[in-house]
């Protein structure tokens, strides 16, 4: 479905005496339809970057992003052709506050998405996609639409996002730090959905944490990122059990308990 070739983003600042910075050094790696893969590392690591340029919020300095084959820079520039291409590759990202207008109800969101789907938001059609979107997330329609943003708590908000990721049924999901401001029982909710995106509606996920754990619960693959650079990858078992790089072993070490073999219970 998607595949990075080569991939690097550099930022330049200052006038007279230029500064580079290489945020995304030459990543390569695929995502396959209907899996879930993680990019793990800590701030400043390039993983967030290299959701944007997926997104086509931010172009890549050098490589290729191709998208069932087509050059996401360079094969889509058409209104319509970027359309539809957002109506494929979704996002959700780390504040939901920041992705709502305060002086608007937030019906206003899952209005755009249907509005993506050149379906009209007050149309029988549009009322049963929106209320079956937040049925899909546990949310009820009756005492959510119709709030305005800070009526409402970041759970909420969080998951009416994902509610409009679930109108548009994105081929691919970008969950940029989704869950890392939300409380452990609602975190562990969001992460049931996402699941359920992967196996309803067949979505593949890009999950971007900090949270070596969580990542090891969800996912597929493990890719681990450190300074642009995708320095160790597999599946979670073999990352978690034989990390081959020290920083792997930094992120493992930072998490109290990942995971508990069953064979420790045995004899409980």
């Amino acid at each position: 479905m998607l595949v990075c070739e080569n991939v690097s983003k550099v930022f330049t600042s200052g006038f007279l005496s230029k500064i580079t910075v290489k945020a995304v050094d030459d990543v390569s790696f695929t995502v396959r339809e209907g899996e879930i893969i993680s990019l793990v590392g800590q701030s400043g690591s390039g993983k967030t970057t290299l959701g944007r340029m997926i997104l086509r919020l931010l172009p890549p300095t050098s490589g290729r992003i191709l998208f069932y084959g087509r050059d996401i820079w360079k094969d889509i520039k058409k209104r319509e052709e970027l359309k539809d291409y957002w109506r494929q590759v979704h996002a959700i990202f780390q504040n939901p506050m920041g992705s709502f207008n305060p002086f608007y109800k937030i019906d206003r969101v899952l209005d755009q998405a249907l509005e993506l789907l050149e379906i009209e938001p007050k149309s029988e059609e549009g009322k049963e996609l929106k209320a079956k979107a937040l049925e899909a997330v546990d949310l009820n329609p009756d005492e959510i639409l119709g709030k305005y943003p800070h009526q409402l708590s970041g759970g909420q908000l969080q998951r009416i996002m994902i509610a409009r990721s679930w109108i548009l049924k994105p081929k691919l999901l970008i969950a940029d730090e989704a869950v890392s401001m939300l409380d452990v029982s609602t975190r562990g909710k969001i992460m049931e959905i996402f699941n359920e995106f992967r196996n309803k509606l067949g979505s593949s996920i890009i999950f971007i944490s900090h949270d070596i754990g969580l990542s090891y619960f969800i996912s597929d693959r493990l890719f681990i990122m450190y300074k642009g650079k995708i320095v160790e990858r597999g599946t979670p078992q073999e990352v978690i059990d034989n990390p081959k790089e020290d920083y792997t072993r930094l992120l493992i070490e930072s998490v109290p308990t990942i995971y508990r073999r069953w064979e420790d219970f045995e004899e409980v």
